[in-house]
């Protein structure tokens, strides 16, 4: 069983908020406006900003706004051939300060800029209903931001060129929560996984399951404490359910495998072996695993400890 549980996917962390061309993105891309920059510029304390009508470049591209001398300089709006368009603060020929880009899919950019691109402060809105609202960097999220989906979906932490890295929250439509840390966009490190159920898992994770050593408990009182690979229990670890019977040995593949000790519901210990989570022996009391030992002769397992997700 995955770590979505059964969640839908469409809710699950996905590519950065950006354009589908991000030179969409950067209004002085145009080869105009390029062009423009080339030109040979006025000392700037020679020249007095002044509004001007419609400029059109050999892009096709229109602006119209605030020149300081022959750099786009104050507040102005272009307009591409294809309808995208920048409102907003200008300086030094690229959209420098407070801004507002829409593009022509219906996305829509709200925020900070710095030298053509979205950097500081800003608010993504997509089309479909979704959105990011935080720090950017280069036309990439970067720093503390809140993603949302038109599920419910939600995402709040740490953001690092434009994928979820570090420590975040993210909850789903159902109820389901985790609390913890992140790599590249996948659960990974340490943290609190909650479903919707109640059911809980805290410990290790690797690339969206739970693998290390970890803690997960039932809403019915029962607790497994100890190590798992690839979603399931694997290695050492303690089983216990709450009538006070515990297991505490070896696991493979999910269930109890090898050597362990099991506690009755009055506390006496029993030393035991077992294969693919059914008892296959148990020792005298003292005797070690080389002793001669009877079988149950039940073939059963060690109920419940097998039961139920992870």
């Amino acid at each position: 069983v995955g770590i979505m549980g059964g969640v839908s996917c469409s809710s699950c962390p996905r590519p950065e908020l950006t354009s589908q061309n991000e030179d969409d993105i950067v209004p002085g891309q145009d080869s105009a406006v390029a062009k423009e920059g080339s030109r040979a510029k006025q000392s700037r304390t020679d020249v007095v900003r002044q509004m001007r009508g419609a400029t059109a470049f050999d892009g096709g591209a229109v602006y119209t706004g605030e020149w300081l001398g022959n750099e786009r300089d104050g507040h102005g709006v272009q307009v591409w051939p294809d309808g995208a368009k920048y409102e907003g603060q200008w300086a030094k020929d690229k959209a420098n300060g407070k801004g507002k880009f829409f593009h022509v899919d219906g996305d829509i950019y709200c925020g900070d800029w710095v030298d053509d691109k979205a950097c500081g402060q800003g608010v993504y809105h997509h089309a479909d209903g979704s959105s990011y609202d935080g720090q950017w960097q280069n036309d990439r999220h970067h720093g503390h931001g809140i993603e949302q989906w038109p599920d419910g979906a939600r995402f709040e932490g740490q953001y690092v060129t434009g994928s979820k890295h570090g420590n975040g929250t993210f909850t789903w439509p159902d109820g389901s929560s985790y609390k913890g840390q992140f790599v590249d966009n996948d659960i990974h490190g340490y943290g609190e996984y909650i479903w919707g159920d109640g059911r809980r898992y805290a410990g290790q994770w690797s690339t969206n399951r739970m693998h290390g050593r970890g803690l997960f408990q039932w809403v019915d009182g029962r607790a497994f404490d100890g190590e798992y690979v690839n979603d399931l229990k694997e290695g050492k670890g303690v089983f216990t359910w709450p009538d006070g019977r515990k297991y505490d040995g070896q696991w493979k593949n999910g269930r109890q495998h090898g050597m362990g000790i099991y506690t009755t519901q009055k506390g006496s210990t029993k030393k035991g072996e077992w294969e693919d989570g059914k008892t296959i022996r148990f020792f005298p009391s003292g005797a070690g695993a080389g002793t001669t030992a009877t079988s149950t002769g039940t073939g059963g397992s060690t109920a419940g400890a097998t039961t139920g997700t992870a």
